[in-house]
């Protein structure tokens, strides 16, 4: 075992961590959320991560984003997460595509198998099609609902997308899904109330975003390992 998982083995056991070595996941969107998302898992063991973003790394993005620093900017989001996390563990396997996951080119993404993917798109056209894909393709997915605008990370929730409330990206999110006939999505959303208006940018912090992040990275890691441990196909 890689030595610098030592602390997470106190926690999962051997079995534990090897179910993290043999698991893949799929991270899109690697932003605000998705490089707490990369960062997280990979700092967990797991061993093949799938990382897809066509944005580069902005100089507003260094208030919440782990690999935006000034040293970064003007560089692909993938290839800088990519070369931060294999520094992290040599022998993680980290595949990383410079695109804009849509309708239109979603084919790329489902060349690769994977266990499970994590939801990190700003764009609700996006979010719908993967979710759909991964609906119908029997894939784990959670999904990240909106963190702009928000000051308290204790608002927090991981919840079916039916059960949100107070959330005007899952309110517009649970609309859409109804319409394809998906109600039984788990999300991670905020119930917090302020009076912003949606306009674009969106005010963010250095410490929302990121926290939607490892909470979502938790619940995949705890998913991940009850169902290697029951012995039940992961994707299911």
């Amino acid at each position: 075992m890689f030595e610098g998982f030592r602390r997470n083995c106190l926690l999962y056991g051997e079995e534990g961590i090897e179910i993290f070595k043999n698991s893949s996941v799929a991270v899109i969107g690697i932003g605000g959320v998705g490089s707490y998302v990369a960062e997280a898992l990979g700092r967990s063991g797991i061993g093949r991560l799938i990382l897809v973003d066509y944005d580069i790394i902005d100089i507003t993005n260094i208030n919440r984003q782990i690999h935006a620093t000034m040293e970064t900017v003007g560089r692909s989001k993938v290839d800088v997460m990519k070369e931060r996390l294999i520094t992290i563990n040599p022998d993680l396997r980290v595949e990383s595509y410079k695109e804009k996951f849509s309708e239109e080119n979603k084919d790329f993404l489902f060349e690769n198998q994977f266990d499970y993917i994590a939801d990190a798109i700003d764009d609700v056209k996006g979010k719908v099609t993967l979710i759909k894909e991964a609906k119908e393709r029997g894939i784990k997915i959670i999904s990240s609902m909106g963190t702009g605008n928000k000051l308290n990370p204790l608002d927090f929730k991981v919840a079916k997308i039916k059960d949100t409330k107070n959330c005007p990206l899952s309110r517009v999110m649970r609309k859409n899904l109804r319409e394809i006939g998906i109600e039984d999505l788990k999300v991670v959303y905020s119930e917090e109330i302020n009076d912003y208006k949606f306009s674009k940018p969106v005010g963010s912090t250095s410490f929302v975003p990121p926290v939607a992040g490892l909470i979502i990275a938790s619940e995949i890691i705890k998913d991940l390992l009850e169902g290697g441990r029951d012995g039940t196909d992961r994707n299911s």
